[in-house]
């Protein structure tokens, strides 16, 4: 089982291939990121959106922008070779 900090961790260092189980229960696959390399830069500071502890936010490498997803509905996460 994986935890919101195993993965997030995992991201910082590169981009992972994360699959998971959508609210509407099809599949996803997704290669994300939390690697700084990766992420756009941003001015935004202030933040009033409430973090909710089984979600987390990701920057989608293919989308090329910022998606989400609950941890506990992952069902694969592998390296991806960048």
């Amino acid at each position: 089982m994986w935890t919101k900090e195993s993965i997030a961790e995992q991201l910082r260092q590169g981009i992972m291939d994360i699959q998971f189980v959508k609210k509407d229960g099809s599949l996803r696959e997704m290669r994300c990121t939390l690697n700084e390399k990766y992420l756009p830069v941003t001015t935004k500071t202030d933040s009033t959106k409430k973090e909710n502890p089984d979600v987390l936010a990701v920057w989608d490498i293919d989308s090329n922008g910022w998606r989400s997803f609950i941890v506990k509905q992952i069902v694969f996460v592998g390296e991806v070779n960048d």
